[in-house]
């Protein structure tokens, strides 16, 4: 049985409250079924740049390749100025480190007051290009101000990010299937009849991936089409694989579903790294009052923590995941809740109701 190095990234906001209790609960999974961590604490953020001068440290990419995965906690990367050099984290290293993938689920637990019952679906958003500026040139980024009142914002779609996104939905929807007992579903969102050339290279190719795989039901909807069944029938739905931008946009929708942000989990995978983080953002508005939902961050742990157990055949790490995932729904059903989701309990009061739950 391996060692595996996971690093540990903070963050900015309500990070620094809701990622070590979300590495608590989950050492103490890893430590209950006989898996072995080290946890790499690492600079990143606001705090790195007045320390370091970097809100993403050299020493911080040296050491992440050296992990076999991380965790990054929210960045407040709309306060960064990056004509002083201040890169944003998280584009960064899901650039840096090819975790193309980013997968997103959402689904209705126990014990949650929301909107719906029976939501059971994960966004798969492609990483790596689209209509973010800072992942998609060599150097600067793909907005261009033409004058003091015109923008133009360049998109990029490869065949190449198509082709393997679809595949990582496809083998997500095997797996599914295979937990659930009855088929999977693949739906494609997109905007080709706009968008015809970008788009449409993204449809055409997961058309092409789905011939590969037969056993998995396919369709798709133009992005406006999912956003409207998403509200009205989220249960039709599977895993539903996107481009960049739509899937920003649709897996936060997908949260307001089933409860809460706080509840949103999200793994960034590529084929030999992969980085836990929360989709929420910092919330600076409660930063430091010690009521953030923890949930989220330690969710996305457990998703890590599968992703070890799939890359090195480590049943071990399967049975820690699903123990992080099972003390959590537990403590939700038993009325655990914070703010977010009409309770009065605190980050730490959760967190430590879900120890409690790992015995």
């Amino acid at each position: 049985m391996a060692t595996y190095r996971i690093g540990v990234l903070q963050g900015d906001g309500i990070g620094p409250e809701v990622v070590p209790v979300a590495v608590e609960v989950a050492d103490a999974a890893v430590r209950a079924a006989g898996l072995s961590v080290e946890w790499v604490d690492l600079p990143v953020g606001i705090a790195a740049y007045a320390q370091l001068g970097d809100t993403l440290p050299q020493y911080t990419v040296d050491a992440l390749s050296t992990c076999h995965g991380w965790v990054l906690g929210p960045v407040e990367h709309h306060r960064y100025d990056p004509g002083r050099g201040m890169r944003n984290p998280s584009g960064t290293l899901r650039k840096l480190f090819d975790l193309y993938a980013n997968e997103r689920p959402a689904r209705s637990l126990p014990g949650v007051p929301s909107r719906y019952a029976g939501v059971d679906l994960v966004v798969v958003r492609e990483n790596t290009e689209g209509f973010y500026p800072d992942r998609n040139v060599l150097e600067g980024d793909a907005e261009l101000r033409l004058t003091p009142d015109v923008v133009v914002s360049l998109r990029v779609v490869t065949r190449n990010a198509c082709l393997r996104i679809a595949r990582y939905a496809f083998e997500l929807a095997l797996r599914r299937a295979d937990l659930r007992g009855r088929p999977g579903r693949v739906t494609a969102v997109h905007k080709a009849n706009v968008l015809r050339r970008g788009d449409g290279l993204f449809l055409e190719c997961c058309r092409e991936v789905a011939a590969q795989f037969p056993s998995v039901g396919f369709d798709d909807l133009h992005v406006d089409a999912a956003a409207y069944f998403l509200v009205r029938e989220p249960e039709r739905f599977d895993v539903l694989v996107t481009t960049n931008l739509f899937g920003d946009i649709l897996s936060d929708e997908a949260a307001g579903l089933v409860g809460s942000l706080g509840l949103a989990p999200s793994l960034n995978a590529g084929d030999r790294y992969a980085m836990a983080q929360a989709v929420h953002g910092s919330a600076p508005d409660i930063a430091g009052r010690g009521v953030a939902n923890p949930a989220a961050e330690i969710l996305s742990l457990a998703m890590l923590l599968g992703w070890l157990s799939r890359r090195h055949g480590d049943g071990a790490a399967a049975e820690a995941a699903a123990r992080v995932e099972g003390a959590v729904c537990a403590v939700l059903q038993d009325g655990v809740r914070t703010p977010d989701l009409g309770g009065s309990c605190g980050t730490v009061e959760l967190a430590r109701a879900v120890r409690r739950r790992l015995g």
